[in-house]
């Protein structure tokens, strides 16, 4: 089975992709940076999401030299003008990775008192996918996103990693997107949406073979 490095420490983001790509028949032997014994990390200097993305995917993919898959992506609130954006996981100026509970809290906040028909969000994630094909480095990138509202209040549990899980609530399904099990969520995922978008590149990689 061929590679795909999935450019993240996140264990539950390595679990979400791959259940999202073995139900989208994908037959990879997905691996982190830390399985292929990469310990640095680029600066993430882009101004959008998807140069962010591609800054991660050609860092990793220089170094590993597998195809390889990074993202980026956070929350925008359109009644903060699309913050927190690009900056969703540094949107406090803490000089690193805000705490997700300070996240969550700083979005409660600053929304307290918006009416509701202005309290639409989603969360969005820009893909970028590298692979090397006859020789010829390949670079592809594709976007998705879930559409929300914020909550009034958090939602009580705060999934580690994903903060803003437990603010954005699912009209169409009456809860927050925290509240979804894994297999529901990754049905609607930004992700998913992504990943459907380079379906063909990706198995393509897998030598041409789909699962099932």
């Amino acid at each position: 089975m061929r590679r795909l490095l999935i450019a993240t420490t996140n264990p539950a983001k390595l679990a979400e992709y791959k259940l999202i790509l073995r139900d989208l028949g994908i037959d990879l032997d997905l691996v982190s940076i830390a399985d292929v014994g990469i310990s640095e990390s680029p600066e993430e200097t882009g101004a959008t999401f998807t140069e962010n993305a591609l800054i991660k995917a050609r860092f990793y993919f220089e170094r590993a030299r597998i195809a390889t898959l990074a993202d980026d992506g956070g929350l925008e609130i359109d009644a903060l003008g699309g913050e927190p954006g690009v900056r969703s996981h540094r949107w406090l100026g803490s000089g690193g990775e805000d705490s997700d509970e300070a996240l969550v809290a700083e979005v409660i906040r600053r929304m307290k008192g918006v009416e509701a028909a202005r309290r639409t969000a989603r969360i969005r994630a820009t893909i970028a996918l590298m692979h090397e094909e006859g020789g010829v480095i390949r670079e592809r990138t594709a976007a998705g996103a879930i559409e929300g509202v914020i909550g009034e209040r958090a939602y009580r549990e705060i999934r580690k990693g994903f903060p803003y899980r437990a603010v954005l609530v699912i009209p169409g399904r009456n809860s927050y997107l925290g509240e979804l099990g894994d297999e529901e969520e990754a049905q609607i995922s930004q992700r998913r949406i992504a990943l459907l978008e380079l379906r063909d590149e990706l198995v393509r990689i897998a030598g041409g073979r789909a699962a099932g």
